[in-house]
Parts: structure tokens; C-alpha cells; sequence
């Protein structure tokens, strides 16, 4: 899913204090990063901060205490078996669930009481990618740039080569990959501060997973901007992160960097150091 960000009224912007929001409540006017603001912030500054975050639903403990820093700059991945709670994360990190305990911050802000300051600084893709199945890939491009000053058609049209999409084919008749790639190409044109995949390669064959989790990731974090992407194909994290959080049972169970996670369990796959962590 591509979340798109427009104007709207006082009584449709009270509705994201709801306990639970959903996409399409959300609306918002993207507005460009104030030169001054952007200037004062540094490196060390956390993109993402999260504190003893809780949320249930009904009886289930969804998040227990969740607690993780993502400072800027990097690839982070967030592992866990499917249930674990990394979708539900990704959704306060998005001002979508309101945090019942605990605080989210997302570039200093609160994204449930701020989602104009946090959306528009922010690429989304998630696993369900709903793009409007009547527009053409051409059509999604111009539908998308006008709701972000920021968009840069150079790069949107060098995203289109890279993913060899026809501007002429309807987003219906796309394979399940094409798709990936549209929404990919929405969430990457604007050059957003973090992107955000929420499971983004489950079901796609390995030459798109490879184009999402390989070159894009990477460039991305090249360039100083942030990723936030959950995955349970733990091969794939082991690729591309810089920092691993394991979640399982709605409780983060280790988060450091790959490098240390791998030297302090020696010969063993990340999958496998989960496996012993999640079991511990």
C-alpha cells in the first residue's frame, strides 16, 4: 500500500486521535522541510524512536513494552516469524494505531498527532500494495507527483527503465512484481527522508526481491536516508541490514548491528540465531 497524503478538514483530521486509524482516514498536506530545520538536524539524531510501546487487542498482547532507537543513515530490519508484531510496529510508526503505553516519535514528532510533519517525509510500501487497478503506470506517476512538491520526474522516469514497466499498461493487468515495482517507484520518486517496507518481497520471485532489498536499499542508505523494512525471510535481512531487531511475541528479543549479532554467535545464520534467541 501507498499511503498518499492530501489536504483535509478539521473534523476528518480529528478522526486520527482514534484509537485505530485507517489508511485512507489519513490526510494530510505534504509540505516541503523547512531549510533551517532540516540543516539542525544530525546524524546521531534518531529517525525512528520508540519508548515501552504497548497495544493490545482484546485479550492478545500485541506489543509488550517495545522499546528501539533507529538513528539516521542506515538499513534496519525487523525480523520476526509471521504474528510476531512487526506489522502492528510499522503501523504507529505511521501514525495508523494510536500507542496505548509508551511514546513513538518519528523525526522528533508525534506521528498520530502530527501526520502532515512525519507522512510527508515518508516512503511506504506494505505487502498489500493496493494501487488503483483502472490507471495506467503513467497515470499512477502523474497522480502521485501531484500531492509531493518534492518529486523528482528524473528519478521516477529512471525507476520506470530500471523496473522495466510500461507506461502504457494498466495497474490491474500487472504481475504481482510489476505491482511491487509501481508502488515502489511511488514511494522512491519523491526521495523521502525514510522509507518503510512492510514485508514488501513475501510472495515475488527473486529477481524483484533482489531489486528491492539490493540496489534501491542500498542506494537509499547511500544517500543518507533511512529504511525501515520487516521481513520473515530472514536470508534476505542478512543481505542488506545494518542493524537487526528480532521481535517474537510482540517482545524485541535482540537489537544491534548485524556484525555484532554475527560475531557474538559465530557460524550460525540469522536464522538460526533467532531460532536460539526466540527459544531462550
Amino acid at each position: 500500500m501507498v499511503v498518499r497524503l492530501r489536504g483535509c478538514a478539521a473534523d476528518e483530521r480529528a478522526r486520527i486521535s482514534d484509537q485505530r486509524v485507517s489508511a485512507t482516514s489519513i490526510c494530510a498536506l505534504p509540505t516541503p522541510i523547512p531549510v533551517e530545520f532540516a540543516s539542525s538536524l544530525q546524524q546521531s539524531d534518531p529517525v525512528i524512536h520508540i519508548a515501552n510501546l504497548t497495544r493490545r487487542f482484546g485479550a492478545k498482547t500485541a506489543l509488550n513494552s517495545v522499546s528501539v532507537s533507529m538513528p539516521r543513515g542506515a538499513v534496519y530490519g525487523l525480523v520476526g516469524a509471521n504474528g510476531a508484531g512487526k506489522t502492528t510496529l510499522i503501523k504507529h510508526v505511521m501514525g495508523l494505531l494510536k500507542a496505548e503505553g509508551g511514546s513513538v516519535r518519528v523525526f522528533g514528532l508525534d506521528p498520530v498527532a502530527d501526520p502532515v510533519g512525519v507522512l510527508s517525509r515518508i516512503g511506504y510500501l506494505s505487502e498489500e500494495n493496493d494501487l488503483p487497478g483502472w490507471m495506467t503506470v503513467s497515470e499512477l506517476i502523474r497522480y502521485s507527483r501531484a500531492f509531493y512538491p518534492q518529486w523528482d520526474d528524473a528519478y521516477a522516469a529512471e525507476l520506470r527503465n530500471t523496473f522495466a514497466l510500461d507506461s502504457a499498461a494498466k495497474i490491474k493487468n500487472l504481475s504481482k512484481g510489476q505491482k511491487a515495482r509501481a508502488g515502489l517507484l511511488v514511494a522512491l520518486a519523491y526521495r523521502p527522508e525514510l522509507l518503510v517496507l512492510d514485508e514488501p518481497s513475501s510472495g515475488l520471485d527473486p529477481i524483484v526481491r533482489r531489486d528491492i532489498l539490493g540496489a534501491v536499499i542500498r542506494t537509499i542508505a547511500d544517500e543518507g536516508r533511512t529504511v525501515l523494512f520487516s521481513s520473515h525471510l530472514l536470508d534476505e535481512v542478512e543481505e542488506v541490514a545494518d542493524h537487526v531487531t528480532m521481535i517474537s511475541h510482540g517482545t524485541i528479543v535482540l537489537s544491534a548491528p548485524l556484525g555484532d549479532i554475527k560475531a557474538a554467535h559465530r557460524g550460525l545464520s540469522l536464522d538460526e540465531i533467532f531460532v536460539s534467541t526466540a527459544r531462550a
